[in-house]
């Protein structure tokens, strides 16, 4: 069993960038461009991909399975050729929030019959924020402005962050960011803008991220079932439901 030690190497502009260590190809096909967590999400996706496509027994799975071994040497060796040729790095240090031009952004809006400051309020008590949102876990509140993040990723892989409200006029919007060493970087802004004379709102959610799997994990994810912008359709509307029928919303929660 190979086990891999996390090491320390220059990267772009002499930052210290994590790597993985102990394996023969780390670097031999062409220069690390490929961020940590985003390797490890590569290697993840690839192993998957494997497993499903040799299970087929058919020339489509054995495409699948072939496209899994691509997937887990770039996991592996840390580099991508599609990004070298666009001159693409993720092999750079996290920084809070999102890395500029690496990361998918998703923008939905829906409307729902309640006053925006009551949707707010809802929102605000992040410990509620998993009642709709599928995937995440659970949120701990650290403070005011501080709160701790679990979330299932694509393969049941678990991720954890701490995040940071940066922004926020009550009743009419927040703005949060990952804090540095976070697994998935990520930035997102909620709007509670009133309609229908304030009796209902049109909320707003724009989230950037930067996933495990960078630029390919968006279709890896669709792939496997897991694609962002959809799933975050089914949680809003999750969302509309709690908002709009808390009596039903909680007996049915109740069932699960």
């Amino acid at each position: 069993m190979l086990t891999y030690t996390p090491f320390e190497t220059i990267g772009p502009g002499g930052g210290s960038v994590r790597g993985l260590r102990g394996n023969p190809l780390e670097g031999a096909i062409g220069p690390v461009n490929v961020g940590e967590v985003e390797r490890y999400g590569s290697i993840l996706g690839g192993v998957v991909l494997v497993a499903t496509g040799l299970s087929r027994r058919s020339l489509p799975g054995l495409l699948t399975a072939v496209l899994g071994g691509a997937f887990i040497v770039r996991g592996v060796a840390g580099h991508c050729g599609l990004y070298h040729s666009l001159g693409v790095s993720t092999a750079i240090p996290w920084r809070a929030g999102v890395l500029d031009q690496t990361g998918r952004k998703v923008d939905k809006t829906i409307l729902i019959s309640r006053p925006p400051e009551e949707i707010y309020r809802f929102w605000r008590n992040l410990e509620r924020i998993p009642e709709f949102m599928e995937d995440i876990e659970s949120i701990r509140i650290l403070d005011d402005r501080h709160s701790h993040w679990a979330v299932r990723g694509p393969g049941g892989h678990r991720f954890e962050w701490d995040a940071e409200i940066v922004n926020e006029h009550p009743g009419e919007m927040i703005s949060w960011q990952t804090l540095p060493g976070a697994d998935v970087q990520s930035a997102g802004t909620v709007r509670f803008t009133p309609a229908e004379g304030g009796r209902s709102t049109f909320l707003r959610l724009v989230l950037e991220f930067h996933a495990p799997g960078g630029m390919l994990g968006g279709h890896l994810a669709r792939l496997l079932g897991k694609d962002p912008a959809g799933q975050l359709d089914q949680d809003l509307s999750r969302l509309k439901e709690i908002m709009e029928n808390p009596g039903v919303s909680a007996a049915a929660r109740a069932g699960d």
